[in-house]
């Protein structure tokens, strides 16, 4: 299952991570899927730049990568937690 999520993101709270918020501010939408991983590795196998890499939390994983045709995409998915998180 995939779904838009939302079309843009609040860079301003993700300036501290890893490269700052150029991806995000690059990311023309989210994708919110099942697993990350089978896209992250057909995107990798196809060309595709990783330009914000996996990331495993305790509440799923998400990266954003820049498809050959230059559009970039979160894709995450999300795993709750017992508490409903």
């Amino acid at each position: 299952m995939r779904r838009v999520v939302h079309a843009e993101h609040p860079a301003e709270h993700v300036e501290h991570l890893p490269g700052g918020a150029h991806p995000f501010r690059d990311t023309v939408g989210t994708l919110l899927v099942d697993d990350v991983r089978p896209h992250h590795d057909r995107l990798v196998a196809e060309g595709a730049e990783i330009i914000f890499p996996l990331q495993e939390v305790p509440t799923g994983a998400g990266f954003n990568a820049r498809h050959p045709d230059g559009t970039v995409v979160e894709y995450v998915h999300h795993r709750p937690t017992p508490d409903g998180l």
